[in-house]
């Protein structure tokens, strides 16, 4: 039968605000007894997990180290625990009525999957992992502990653990939107961004009338070719001053995200439709799928539908005017003809804030 015990490590016990944190040492090699690493995926729509993927260069680099002489490392690794984790003061006085001392009492059941465990690893995971691995007995490490009150604030507290490092960008704008609790001004921004890019990338390729499914590349849509961050500024850009705008709330900041996704979907279907071939292609044999063409297609939706609820957008005919912009358009060969002087290959655009202006200036005119 597998074991069923209790880990009691010594553990400091310090109050910040309402809640608690603990701090304590653990041997590395038990770590994996106790705590899951949450690697980030979609169970259908819904996120899972938040750690990022093991990088087995980095952990092999620690490994090496922890096997030489002398090894040290000072940096605390961060659990989240669940509520099966309990602490037990030895005194209820202590000199500071802000610490105290005692023990923390994590259950261990050996019969659980992993996901189960009463810990989730925040920050630390090559480190752990190369402990794991290393040709060591023991090695003690220096670990900080809080009791999450769910999944969302675990998430929360690995974008704050994590805001100062270079975390992947990708990374973050998968976590967002199913994030709660205090976010760096800079994420909160993207919060929303990021919940409707979410919602226009899920479901497989190629579904009818969803033009973005499985387009835009994240680190739960590894084969996307649409850049997140493409996608992000042509959303910010309507959000802040075009045709987004419309489903906010101006006095609680509230948005109606699921007319914000119609009203996108709308459009970039008309594109997909007008534009076929260019759409499928990855942005280095597209400049449809490249940030300035995302980008400045993301300027012609706001001039033609702003002020039209989504509910009005088939009344427009957003096809029948993208198809006048067919004989102008070099997406995928030819030239763009911008002027008499001003002649570019169809790749001679970028996503430069000037290449940008150039491209959408061009459509609009046509369009006019």
């Amino acid at each position: 039968m597998a074991d069923r015990y209790e880990l009691r490590l010594p553990a400091l016990r310090i109050r910040q605000g309402q809640k608690y944190i603990y701090s304590f040492a653990v041997d590395g090699k038990r770590i994996h007894d106790f705590a899951t690493v949450s690697r980030v995926h979609r169970d259908d729509a819904n996120l899972k997990g938040y750690q990022r993927p093991e990088v087995l260069t980095h952990i092999r680099a620690i490994r090496r180290y922890l096997e030489s002489d002398g090894p040290l490392l000072p940096n605390a690794v961060v659990f989240a625990f669940d509520d099966r984790v309990q602490f037990e003061a030895f005194s209820e006085k202590s000199a500071v009525d802000y610490s105290s001392i005692g023990e923390l009492v994590i259950p261990i059941d050996e019969s659980i999957p992993e996901e189960a465990r009463p810990a989730w690893l925040v920050d630390g995971q090559q480190r752990s992992a190369a402990i794991r691995d290393a040709d060591l007995a023991e090695f003690a490490v220096a670990a900080v502990g809080f009791i999450a009150d769910g999944e969302e604030e675990q998430r929360s507290q690995f974008i704050l653990v994590n805001n100062t490092k270079p975390l992947p960008k990708g990374l973050i704008h998968e976590l967002l939107p199913d994030t709660t609790g205090h976010l760096p001004p800079a994420y909160a921004r993207k919060q929303l961004p990021a919940q409707i890019m979410t919602r226009l990338n899920a479901g497989p390729r190629n579904l009818k009338g969803q033009p973005f499914a499985g387009r835009i590349a994240t680190p739960t849509q590894p084969d996307g070719y649409i850049k997140d961050n493409s996608v992000l500024k042509m959303i910010e850009n309507s959000l802040s001053d075009g045709a987004l705008y419309q489903y906010r709330d101006p006095a609680d900041g509230s948005a109606n995200v699921d007319k914000m996704v119609a009203h996108l979907v709308a459009f970039w279907d008309a594109v997909q439709t007008t534009f076929y071939d260019p759409w499928q292609l990855e942005p280095r044999k597209s400049r449809l799928t490249h940030g300035v063409g995302i980008q400045s297609l993301g300027y012609v939706m706001d001039a033609l539908t702003e002020g039209f609820n989504v509910d009005e957008l088939d009344d427009l005919d957003l096809t029948g005017q993208l198809v006048q912009l067919l004989p102008y358009c070099a997406w995928t060969a030819g030239t763009w003809a911008f002027a008499e002087d001003d002649i570019r290959r169809w790749n001679g655009l970028q996503n430069t804030p000037s290449d940008i202006r150039l491209l959408t200036g061009h459509l609009l005119r046509t369009l006019r």
